[in-house]
């Protein structure tokens, strides 16, 4: 059931009336049962995934807990009679009881992931290297289907548990509130990726109804729907268009693709997360904010910060912060650093940079064209980092360059292009020929395509690029008028008649310019497949 279709907004409108008809008490009881509903839909089996994940996670949260809990209250009784050595043993076999109920629910949980999205990924692989090798049979691959958001509620289940397991967070008593923070029905297809303590503060809480409250996450689902209808779905066409013909479309229509790919996965991206947020604030639940304009990023690693936040944060804060204190990263550092000096000190850190953007890569699809895509991210920020005394020289030397708008936009620009000319791995999903293609930009140009009208032959006419020009522009504006407070709240606050003849012309505008398939349903969003 995607955001963008009729089926979702009855569902979601049936929902938003009885959540504030039933009594407060029951409104996590309904959006739990709502979300349950909203995740058969997609297919009852999916029910089963999703809930060995909760049950599991729940379960092994409780576990840890109850133990540390039994662990402290005996530490209280009996340290007097205890050694310094004794206390620290007990301490240890705590911790080491605790683990393991950590490690078996994340090898359970990482283990379902696994063998559902990465089985025939691996199968293909040894049947090409046995065929290489001139190998007999190969193997016959799966017939496994990729259960909805399966990579967005395992990270955020996970996440939880290495909260309880670091004591950052309580473990949650309640089967069915917990099970309610892993398949809330917003977030379930494409994030944000929710921690419990900022998710769980509103989410469990009773709302009564905020006229307010409703309008403005109203507003946000409307422009996401205007996002995905107007500029996302529509510059999606040509691109099939471009990619369908490599041989026929390079030179500069791999800029084009670079360019077009670039704002319809921003479009789609953030039309979801804006749907999501939207609909959760309709519902009092503060849902985290996923994007902060990263198109505007002077370098990866602000691109990064700023693009996917949640993801981001998760794999630094629970793959790479771990990883980087582990002991065998602590052996190679203490290893570099004594065989090459200051530069082997930074070693250990790029080796885990490598594996995180490995792993990203890996987590966002089972094929090579993302796991290239992911280490070369890595890579262009190690490059950076090394190159930071060079960039501070040549701010030395001209240092009027640094902080100037003129310089910011060279920057900016570079970023934009640099992260699209990678992101194009997505859209070849093939690894050689992404790379003959961004080739052909400097062998086979083709300028003459920009202005002989060969855009207007790739499935949309000019209305089609006006439309599209036009609701990217918005987006534009709106991001640049919106970088100390969100367009919305400033004119609800200032100007709401404004507001509202915005919303009304904004309905009119997605109905007459959106593109819709049958039933005036749009196609799912990229995400989805992750």
């Amino acid at each position: 059931m995607s955001f963008a279709t009729t089926q979702f907004l009855a569902f979601f409108g049936v929902l938003l009336l009885l959540y504030y008809t039933v009594p407060r008490r029951w409104q996590w009881k309904l959006l739990l049962a709502g979300s349950l509903f909203f995740y058969w839909f997609a297919g009852w089996w999916c029910l089963i995934y999703i809930g060995v994940t909760a049950a599991t996670t729940w379960l092994a949260a409780r576990r840890m807990e109850d133990l540390a809990r039994e662990q402290d209250v005996w530490f209280r009784e009996h340290k007097a009679g205890l050694s310094k050595e004794e206390r620290k043993a007990w301490k240890a076999r705590g911790k080491s009881r605790r683990f393991r109920w950590l490690l078996g629910c994340l090898l359970v949980n990482f283990g379902i992931l696994a063998v559902v999205k990465y089985t025939n990924f691996v199968i293909g692989n040894l049947n090409g290297l046995a065929a290489a090798l001139g190998g007999g049979q190969p193997l016959p691959t799966l017939s496994l289907v990729l259960p909805m958001g399966i990579s967005f509620y395992t990270f955020q289940a996970m996440g939880y548990l290495i909260d309880v397991y670091w004591g950052k967070c309580p473990a949650e008593r309640s089967l069915g509130r917990f099970a309610l923070f892993v398949t809330f029905f917003p977030q379930l297809i494409q994030g944000p990726i929710s921690r419990f303590g900022d998710l769980s503060r509103t989410l469990y809480a009773e709302h009564p109804w905020d006229s307010r409250q409703i309008a403005m996450g109203a507003e946000r689902v409307l422009w996401g729907l205007a996002k995905k209808l107007i500029v996302a779905d529509r510059l999606a066409i040509p691109l099939r268009t471009l990619v369908s013909d490599p041989d026929q479309y390079r030179g500069v229509y791999v800029l084009a693709v670079i360019f077009l790919y670039a704002v319809q996965l921003y479009a789609d991206f953030t039309g979801g997360i804006d749907i999501t947020i939207g609909a959760a604030q309709m519902l009092g639940v503060r849902v985290t904010e996923n994007f902060q304009r990263p198109f505007f990023s002077k370098n990866a690693a602000e691109y990064w910060r700023r693009w996917h936040i949640t993801m981001g944060t998760w794999f630094r804060d629970y793959l790479f912060y771990p990883m980087s204190v582990s002991k065998p990263i602590l052996k190679l550092h203490q290893r570099c650093r004594n065989r090459f000096g200051g530069v082997g000190k930074r070693v250990s850190v790029h080796t885990c940079s490598i594996i995180l953007w490995f792993v990203t890569g890996l987590w966002h699809g089972a094929s090579w064209n993302f796991i290239v895509w992911g280490l070369l991210n890595g890579i262009v920020i190690i490059i950076s980092q090394e190159l930071e005394p060079l960039y501070d020289k040549f701010h030395a030397r001209f240092p009027r360059l640094r902080g100037s708008r003129g310089w910011d936009a060279v920057q900016v620009l570079r970023t934009f292009w640099l992260m699209g000319a990678i992101r194009v791995l997505d859209v070849y999903r093939d690894v050689p020929l992404t790379f003959r293609q961004l080739g052909t930009v400097f062998t086979d140009f083709r300028p003459q395509a920009l202005w002989d009208g060969s855009f207007l032959e790739l499935g949309v006419g000019m209305g089609d690029w006006l439309a599209a020009a036009a609701g990217a522009g918005a987006m534009l504006v709106c991001s640049l008028l919106g970088r100390r407070e969100p367009v919305r709240e400033r004119l609800a606050r200032h100007s709401p008649h404004l507001a509202w003849s915005g919303c009304v012309a904004l309905i009119w505008l997605t109905l007459i310019f959106g593109v819709y398939g049958i039933g005036f349903d749009a196609t799912q969003f990229i995400y989805n497949q992750f």
